[in-house]
């Protein structure tokens, strides 16, 4: 199979279905940022981290190419005429949302209070974890702004707000684990 097919030498793309679209359409930006946030997770995924981080993280990527997949579908083409979905895939479930929400309350667990936002850094790891939380939530505001013009699986877009959360949380258990300094954002006073 051949990689470059040439079919979008024009500027344009196709969605699961066929339909063509604008390589700068809304669905191509959501799908595209999904697609650099996965990247990003790969990276976090590649330092020396515990191995349980690791294994939920090829979970995350995973459901990344799901929802990926969910929005390079067109939804006039996402039911066949024998009635049967075009995209033949197990979806985000709430069971997958609440995998996050465990992962994050058991990191908790383990964490000093939080009383003060936090300045990303500390270690490369730990900066890994907050750009790919950043990612996530520009993810989350395009998907919100496809969902808007045509929606698409909610749960989609609970996994893409839970999941920011779970960055946040995983770094600054990574902050934890690698003893790294965990800056307190404190304001100026005037």
């Amino acid at each position: 199979m051949k990689i470059y097919t040439k079919t979008g030498d024009a500027g344009t793309t196709a969605l699961f279905g066929g339909t063509r679209v604008s390589k700068h359409h809304i669905r191509i930006e959501s799908y595209g940022t999904l697609d650099e946030l996965n990247s990003h997770l790969g990276l976090l995924r590649d330092q020396e981290i515990n191995s349980d981080y690791k294994d939920v993280l090829i979970d995350i990527q995973n459901k990344l190419f799901t929802i990926g997949a969910i929005m390079a579908t067109d939804p006039e083409k996402a039911i066949l005429k024998s009635g049967k979905e075009r995209l033949n895939i197990e979806k985000i479930s709430t069971a997958d949302i609440e995998r996050l929400e465990a992962e994050m309350d058991s990191m908790n667990t383990e964490l000093p209070e939080m009383t003060h936002f936090v300045l990303p850094g500390g270690h490369q790891t730990v900066s890994f974890c907050h750009i790919a939380r950043c990612v996530c939530r520009r993810a989350e505001r395009l998907a919100v702004a496809l969902y808007d013009l045509e929606p698409f699986e909610a749960n989609a877009l609970k996994y893409l707000n839970r999941l920011s959360d779970y960055l946040f949380v995983l770094a600054r258990k990574l902050s934890h684990d690698l003893q790294a300094d965990e800056v307190k954002w404190i304001p100026e006073k005037k």
